[in-house]
């Protein structure tokens, strides 16, 4: 019985000898695996090559370090959620309007004035989003509130309440759901054990064939042995805990003035240029004039840089410093600006709010007031200054570019959005130009016939600015969010915005920029950005929330006009759409008796289940301390 098995058994395998009936089954069995290897290594590459500017992001982090690709990473991230809400605002809002909608000229709130008319085409108008612009799908006022428009039956107004609340809610959803899972993913903590001697021997790529490749995949794992060296000096630095804790207190301390000092002065300028402003500006020089504009950038410009230096003091993992920094830049752009919009409110005496709807609302209710007025004696101008109550006269035809209209507020607050989120665009760009590729070129080119050494001394090639370009997203994802509902093109600025950065910035690091004297590993999540993004989320929110809820809307543009409130378009649908009961049902939900409640017990959920996930986490780091203390032991 043995000699039958070990014959079977060298049947069954004498192909691999090449020798017997199995030899070209065999040949072809190892063929078919060999392509099949091939294909799924190529399956891959293809996955790769198809993830959006995933090979420059791997280009910059082989040379620059994980902590300069995290911050295009997040981009890219930033880049798929714009094009979500531009999808939404698009097809759901734009399109069907432009489609299905009354055309142009067909009413008053879908024409340009009489008197804007001569210049509503001119260049200077459209860049200020005017003229054209303005009566176009591009802004709230343009959309009609008739209730169904098209052949299709299309309920705008409710598509245009829905996609406004739905864009907040994706949103919220989308940015918790992404920190949950980077939570996930970095809740063992990294092993590091034998981490020189696992790059040392397991880092380089066999398979690969292309030169450009080889070089990058060289970069990287040099750059790798860079932050695997600071990590270890940082976890074996002894210092002195009383000094340390002293010099930490005394850098916030510093940080603490510089924002307090920042605050008083936007807020003493303010109040000064409103005092010129009530004397005349006329009497005035240029620096008056833009006395508020040139402090605040001057302060944008200079404090960072304090920030850094004083930061110096604290002597901080590298990766904890770059989140202080951000921390402190986070709290002076948000202190300016609401002590920028106090001191306003402060001085035209608004109690309501201290957000921009609010105030241009408050401005403009007492104009909506007198155009009505205004509105009623020119009706009665065009019959001969009565108005039949019961007259069966034909009604006397106007070209509506000739009819008298009220403010839009809502219009007014886009285009406020609009030209904000275009210069800051302009701007960014312009301090790419300057700030890194002409200073690189002056660097180079000048560093042979001047008196000291440009590239290691002043002004030398610039670093990239990680904090500063992280916050200049977040803040212009902020004004995307707070002026979408009331411009449903600014999801496409941003995205036209997005994705052009990627290119110009990836350009001017590979080109313009050099790595940082410290290069340090990033987080594996980039989850301290997403709580910013997150925060910035919700105060973004406020505005369209309170305006949904509180504000009327204007009563000649728009597609609630004629409501005492936004969201009485959903009431109305439910009285006119759905049966009696599902109001019923649908208003007994909506009680605050019943709303309270349920988020409570959300609330207490969320808090179980991240104590529960804490729990976890310190219990799976547990283990592993254990399973490396045997493993140690059995080496002993």
């Amino acid at each position: 019985s043995f000699s039958r098995e070990a014959q079977l058994f060298v049947e069954k395998f004498e192909g691999a000898l090449g020798k017997g009936k199995g030899k070209k089954f065999y040949a072809y069995k190892v063929m078919m695996t060999k392509k099949w290897m091939k294909f799924q290594r190529d399956f891959e590459n293809f996955k790769t090559a198809c993830i959006p500017w995933e090979m420059k992001i791997k280009e910059i982090e082989s040379h620059f370090g994980s902590s300069v690709a995290s911050y295009f990473i997040f981009l890219r991230w930033m880049y798929g959620i714009n094009m979500i809400l531009f999808g939404l605002t698009f097809g759901l809002v734009m399109v069907p309007e432009a489609l299905m909608g009354k055309p142009y000229g067909s009413l008053p709130r879908k024409t340009v004035p009489r008197a804007e008319e001569a210049s509503a085409m001119n260049f200077a108008t459209l860049w200020d989003f005017s003229g054209f612009a303005q009566y176009s799908v591009l802004f709230y006022g343009y959309y009609n509130n008739q209730r169904t428009i098209g052949w299709l039956k299309f309920r705008m107004p409710l598509s245009y309440f829905l996609v406004g609340v739905g864009t907040i809610g994706y949103s919220f959803m989308i940015v918790i759901r992404t920190m949950a899972r980077n939570a996930n993913e970095e809740g063992g903590g990294d092993d590091t054990s034998f981490n020189f001697s696992w790059k040392m021997f397991t880092s380089w790529d066999y398979l690969i064939g292309n030169p450009e490749t080889a070089d990058n995949k060289f970069a990287s794992i040099t750059t790798s042995f860079k932050e695997a060296i600071v990590e270890e000096q940082e976890s074996r630095k002894e210092e002195n805990i009383h000094l340390t804790r002293f010099l930490r207190v005394l850098a916030n301390f510093l940080a603490l003035c510089t924002l307090a000092g920042s605050g008083y002065l936007i807020f003493f300028v303010v109040r000064r240029s409103q005092k010129f402003a009530l004397e005349g500006l006329e009497n005035y020089g240029w620096w008056e004039r833009n006395e508020v504009n040139m402090v605040m950038s001057l302060l944008g410009m200079f404090c960072p840089t304090l920030f850094d230096v004083i930061s110096s003091l604290e002597n901080y993992h590298p990766r904890i410093a770059l989140r202080w920094q951000l921390g402190r830049i986070f709290a002076l752009f948000l202190g300016n600006l609401y002590t920028f919009i106090i001191a306003l409110m402060d001085e035209i005496n608004l109690k309501a709010s201290y957000l921009l709807p609010f105030i241009i609302f408050n401005m403009h209710l007492e104009e909506e007031k007198i155009v009505k007025y205004n509105m009623t004696i020119w009706e009665a101008s065009l019959y001969n200054g009565t108005i039949p109550e019961n007259s069966t006269a034909p009604p006397i035809q106007v070209d509506p570019a000739d009819v008298p209209r009220g403010p839009c507020w809502e219009t007014m607050v886009g285009q406020e959005f609009v030209r904000l989120t275009v210069s800051d665009t302009m701007t960014t760009y312009i301090t790419i130009l300057i700030g890194d590729f002409l200073r690189a070129v002056f660097v180079r080119f000048f560093n042979y016939c001047w008196c000291w050494d440009l590239e290691y001394g002043f002004p030398s090639y610039s670093e990239f600015d990680i904090s500063g370009n992280v916050l200049g997203l977040i803040f212009n994802q902020g004004m995307i969010w707070m002026g979408s509902f009331y411009a449903p093109c600014l999801p496409a600025i941003n995205v036209f915005r997005l994705h052009t950065s990627m290119y110009l910035q990836c350009w001017a690091v590979m080109c313009c920029n050099v790595p940082q004297e410290r290069v340090f590993k990033a987080s594996r999540s980039n989850n301290f950005y997403m709580a910013m993004l997150l925060f910035i989320l919700f105060l973004s929110t406020l505005p369209a929330v309170y305006t949904i809820v509180s504000i009327p809307p204007s009563f000649d543009c728009g597609p609630f006009s004629g409501k005492t409130r936004m969201f009485e378009v959903i009431s109305e649908t439910l009285e006119h759409d759905f049966p009696s009961w599902f109001g019923k049902v649908f208003g007994y939900a909506s009680n605050p008796g019943l709303v309270l409640p349920f988020i409570l017990l959300m609330v207490l959920s969320i808090y179980y289940l991240n104590a529960t996930s804490k729990s976890y986490k310190e219990a799976n780091l547990e283990l592993k301390k254990k399973l490396q203390s045997v493993r140690n032991s059995k080496l002993l």
